[in-house]
């Protein structure tokens, strides 16, 4: 009795830790996935739209980082206001930052986890409203991503657990390019400043700005 319990003991401590990757391997791949829909639906808009991607238009909601949401939703089959059940805009890691719960739950951020290259704020590379054509890297410059990679921050491999702090040096994160592939990528921090607000040093496989 007390071999086959040890055998069962045993059985379980090898079964748990590979069921736990499994279920995490899982919600990466819907990660993955949705951010690959959202990428093509983006590049799909600025198709339809003499080639210029998203960009603040007067009366938005939010800022377009966030709410570009709103101008592709349509292509994705999603019809009426933005809500919690607009899974293909929802990471299942999402932890959120700000607010005590994912952003794919808030109103806020237009219930998603994914943003825009399109942080239109002074001396920070972006992507808003430019053609995509004028994009010089395109396999290169940043689309789309997971909230994550502005920190940087990872959803699934964390090395801050749960917890969304300190921002640490090649935290991986979930993105899409401007030539529409995704990728689970490493993201440069200096330390200080958030890595949105600037290109990475030589030898990583992104940039922020379009140049």
């Amino acid at each position: 009795m007390l071999v086959a319990f040890a055998v069962l003991m045993l059985l379980m401590a090898i079964a748990l830790p590979m069921w736990t990757d499994a279920r995490a391997r899982s919600r990466q791949a819907q990660c993955t996935g949705n951010l690959q829909r959202i990428t093509s639906a983006v590049l799909l808009y600025a198709n339809q739209n003499n080639d210029h991607l998203p960009e603040e238009e007067p009366g938005q909601k939010g800022a377009v980082w966030w709410f570009y949401k709103e101008a592709v939703k349509g292509d994705l089959g999603l019809k009426g206001p933005s809500s919690p059940t607009d899974k293909v805009f929802g990471c299942p890691d999402d932890r959120g930052y700000e607010e005590n719960k994912p952003f794919r739950l808030s109103a806020k951020f237009d219930y998603g986890s994914y943003v825009l290259n399109a942080v239109h704020l002074p001396g920070v590379p972006n992507l808003s409203g430019k053609n995509v054509t004028s994009i010089k890297e395109p396999a290169l410059t940043l689309l789309m991503m997971e909230w994550t990679a502005h920190a940087p921050l990872s959803w699934h491999r964390s090395r801050t657990g749960k917890k969304n702090q300190p921002f640490y040096n090649n935290a991986e994160s979930v993105v899409g390019f401007v030539d529409g592939h995704v990728d689970f990528i490493p993201i440069y921090y200096d330390g200080m400043n958030a890595a949105y607000t600037r290109d990475p040093i030589s030898g990583y496989k992104y940039k922020y700005s379009g140049d």
